[in-house]
């Protein structure tokens, strides 16, 4: 085959692929729309049911949604996101009340400040007009 002839394939087939994508993702969210739909056209019936309508249409939503590229990445976004998350140093308990007071007392600090400042000008105001 020839390199133009291979590349029309491949791209004819990349489409198909990505029409296969948008097609699940849209399907995904008519899916949670019904679920949401179920949910008010149950509403003569128990909650549980009209809650069981909406986790049904979500969960099925969610995986039709699952199947896509876009889903994939997303999971694998996911995971990597979680493994950042565990490399993270958070601070300690110590560190956490001591940063805690240190803006306490700067808010305290510049509340003072600008009381200080708000007063002095209401003093001079009053003075400029009597």
């Amino acid at each position: 085959m020839h390199s133009k002839e291979a590349t029309a394939t491949r791209n004819a087939g990349g489409g198909v692929r990505l029409m296969a994508d948008r097609l699940k993702i849209v399907g995904g969210l008519l899916l949670a729309l019904a679920g949401i739909a179920g949910f008010y056209y149950l509403g003569e019936h128990a909650m549980i049911i009209r809650l069981g309508a909406i986790l049904a249409g979500l969960t099925a939503g969610a995986a039709v949604f699952a199947t896509s590229q876009s889903g994939r990445d997303f999971y694998q976004f996911s995971q990597e996101s979680i493994a950042e998350t565990k490399k993270v140093v958070w601070p300690t308990r110590k560190e956490t009340l001591q940063t805690t007071g240190v803006v306490f007392a700067f808010v305290v600090v510049m509340a003072v400040f600008l009381w200080m400042v708000d007063a002095s000008l209401l003093w001079v105001v009053k003075k400029l007009l009597g």
